[in-house]
């Protein structure tokens, strides 16, 4: 197990280590801000499917788009949870479904980067990078580099996982912990990997009678045995402890997240329960740790991009373009859906398959550097070269 950890606090450093140690599919990294405002970026790796989670069900020809993957309407058994008489939250998310009937959170779609690519590794490293392409350092870690450390308040910021994720690389200086055991596999990667070897006479049986005696559903692999979710409270215990580092008075003011699981080519339906699950609950706990901070703090949901419109062969979808973000807070100014709506008629789509975008991301984080952290222009800037295309969203916090 190796450390670089920059002179936490011991109370600090063991409650967030002690939360990280559980894990495996999740991350944070932290730093600091000027004022007392909190920010908190939240990256979904994998491409969540933005439709299924927020679904269009008033769009003519909706339901015979996405087939399977279309849920019961509000008010129906198991039906979608109403944002304003169009557009419907998976059922699975009502904690952040409170948040938005409180005016604590809204929705965005449609949203993409400045990149068409549908490569992970591609649009993951533009979407942290901020720029048109790779860099070095990461969008976050940028905004924040000209910041000074307020005395006496805890160092820069500490990551913890296994990697340091690329948005908050930089010269902003950030240490890193790997707990032991942090390297386990996500279930999406053992679904992957069972699908590939179903047909296998001898591999197949194996690595399915290996994935039930851990506690994998072999059928989904986003349910257990019961028909749960598994480790539903992994990313809130995360979220939690981090929470809990950001509400102290000397503690860091902006976190960065990751969450995996969000590349559904099979098996939509219920892979996506466990993780919409895990987001939803791990939202709840930051704001239940952050207390009264709450009211003093954004969220920010991204994903690096969407899915297909149409459902494929295998009830899942592929990887698309204009996806979904989530705004939360009670500093954000919340209760709508946000975004220009494309809608979704075959001219409207995008390359006659995705959901056309119609919001850059960075317009939604430049807004948020320059409204809820009233980081100055050139800081801003320096976060996202070359993108005075993409204009700081107006509207997005309260005044």
């Amino acid at each position: 197990m190796t450390m670089h950890l920059p002179d936490l606090r011991r109370r600090s450093f063991l409650l967030g280590l002690g939360a990280a140690i559980t894990l495996p599919r999740a991350r944070v990294a932290f730093a600091q801000a000027p004022g007392e405002a909190r920010l908190a970026i939240v990256l979904l790796r994998g491409g969540l499917d933005g439709l299924f989670a927020v679904q269009p069900y008033g769009e003519a020809g909706f339901g015979e788009l996405r087939g399977a993957l279309a849920l019961p309407e509000p008010g129906q058994e198991n039906g979608l949870l109403d944002l304003g008489g169009r557009f419907g939250l998976h059922p699975r998310m009502p904690q952040l479904h409170a948040m938005y009937a409180a005016n604590e959170a809204m929705v965005i779609h449609a949203v993409a980067g400045n990149w068409r690519t549908r490569s992970h590794f591609d649009a993951q490293d533009l979407l942290e990078s901020g720029a048109d392409q790779r860099l070095a350092s990461g969008w976050l870690n940028r905004a924040l580099s000209a910041v000074p450390a307020r005395p006496g308040a805890q160092p820069n910021g500490l990551a913890v996982g296994t990697d340091l994720p690329l948005l908050m690389r930089g010269p902003t200086h950030v240490g890193t912990y790997a707990p032991r055991g942090a390297g386990r596999p996500s279930p999406d990667l053992m679904a992957r990997i069972a699908a590939l070897n179903e047909h296998d006479p001898i591999t197949g049986p194996a690595i399915a009678e290996g994935l039930s005696a851990r506690g994998y559903a072999a059928t989904t692999l986003g349910e257990d045995a019961g028909g749960r979710p598994p480790a539903r409270d992994a990313f809130r215990t995360l979220a939690l402890a981090a929470g809990r580092l950001m509400a102290q008075a000397d503690g860091p003011r902006v976190a960065a997240f990751e969450l995996t699981g969000w590349d559904t080519h099979a098996q939509q339906v219920n892979r996506l329960n466990g993780p919409l699950s895990q987001l939803d609950d791990g939202l709840g706990g930051l704001k239940e740790a952050l207390g009264q901070h709450w009211r003093r703090t954004a969220v920010l949901v991204v994903t690096e991009f969407g899915r297909t419109v149409r459902i494929n062969g295998t009830g899942g979808t592929d990887h698309g373009t204009g996806g979904v973000a989530f705004l939360a807070g009670g500093a954000v100014a919340g209760g709508r859906v946000g975004g220009d709506w494309p809608g979704l008629s075959e001219r409207a789509l995008f390359q006659n398959r995705d959901l056309a975008p119609t919001t850059d991301f960075r317009s939604l984080a430049k807004g948020l550097l320059r409204d809820h952290l009233k980081l100055p222009a050139q800081a801003v800037a320096r976060a996202f070269p070359g993108s005075d295309a993409a204009s700081p969203a107006s509207g997005l916090v309260r005044a």
